[in-house]
């Protein structure tokens, strides 16, 4: 017979495991809509504290912004699930 504690430790990270795997599969699909986003706005900003001008990556990162709101107006559950009624 196997011991209550540990079945209970078995469950607890199970539990966590689940967790940590959702965090991840959310944290992908931002990263997806906004990744280009974040690159430019951390080019733009490497720029600036190197003393140079920034504004290009800055306008990049705008840009992509747009964009990006565009699509996540657009993207229903539909895309998800090949157009299925």
């Amino acid at each position: 017979m196997i011991p209550r504690i540990s079945r209970q430790r078995g469950q607890g990270m199970t539990e966590y495991v689940i967790v940590v795997a959702l965090i991840a599969v959310a944290a992908i699909a931002v990263y997806q809509l906004f990744g280009q986003v974040i690159r430019s706005q951390t080019a733009a900003m490497a720029n600036e504290l190197a003393g140079e001008d920034g504004t290009a990556a800055s306008r990049a990162a705008q840009s992509t912004a747009g964009k990006a709101a565009t699509q996540t107006k657009v993207r229903t559950l539909k895309s998800f699930t090949g157009h299925a009624k």
